[in-house]
């Protein structure tokens, strides 16, 4: 099923001492979704937003909140996003964050959010087979997850093919996203092999000219023939 490919601009990347003002202007310059990194020092060493916030940028966004929990124990803070303004809430499949990832992601659903699955870089595609049925947004990190900036694993592109393979097996249609050194030289790849949302961080608030940039990625992607 053939759908618009969405950009998100992660935040994480942008100017936090305006960050109301930079969530507006990615808005105006085509952006689709916002997304939100929640790290804790745990599960990636880095610490970002907590509840408060994704409260904020949600006040300044019309866009849907496209909120990535790598954290451990994300049943403990499920709610309290939701309730911030999360619209998607996205967690990680391995052990190391939850060891109930089917509960966890039914427990997103109760909450009448959009739940997510994310797959790091070394995770296999047999850890979330099980799960793709309840989820609407499968995140295929392309990257290390826990620092900006990083450089794009072109490993992960059979990855990416082989996920999307799988769902078009199964008669399912998730989104399927991919973070981690996007930019437009990447984009035409990773949309080839199947991703439809691409999360770009330092190639958007990075650049002066947020339209632009935002506009070169979907550009370079969108030619593809593919959406």
């Amino acid at each position: 099923m053939s759908r618009p490919l969405l950009i998100a601009p992660s935040v994480l990347a942008a100017d936090f001492g305006h960050l109301a003002d930079e969530v507006r202007a990615v808005e105006r310059a085509g952006a689709d979704w916002i997304h939100v990194d929640i790290m804790d020092g745990r599960f990636v060493p880095e610490i970002s937003f907590g509840p408060a916030v994704v409260r904020a940028i949600k006040r300044a966004a019309t866009r849907p909140l496209n909120v990535h929990l790598m954290v451990v124990e994300p049943e403990r803070s499920l709610q309290a996003y939701a309730e911030a303004g999360a619209d998607h809430l996205l967690v990680q499949a391995e052990p190391g964050s939850t060891v109930h990832l089917h509960r966890v992601l039914s427990q997103v659903r109760e909450l009448g959010k959009r739940p997510g699955v994310v797959i790091d870089p070394a995770t296999p595609l047999a850890w979330i087979e099980h799960v793709l049925h309840l989820v609407d947004i499968v995140l295929v990190m392309t990257v290390n997850p826990g620092f900006g900036g990083q450089k794009f694993l072109p490993e992960m592109l059979p990855k990416i093919a082989s996920l999307r393979a799988l769902c078009e097996e199964r008669g399912l249609n998730p989104h399927i996203e991919v973070d981690g050194g996007q930019d437009p030289a990447t984009v035409a790849s990773v949309v080839q092999a199947g991703a439809d949302v691409i999360v770009a961080g330092t190639a958007i608030f990075g650049k002066a000219d947020y339209a632009e940039a935002v506009d070169q990625i979907r550009r370079n992607g969108t030619k593809q023939g593919r959406y």
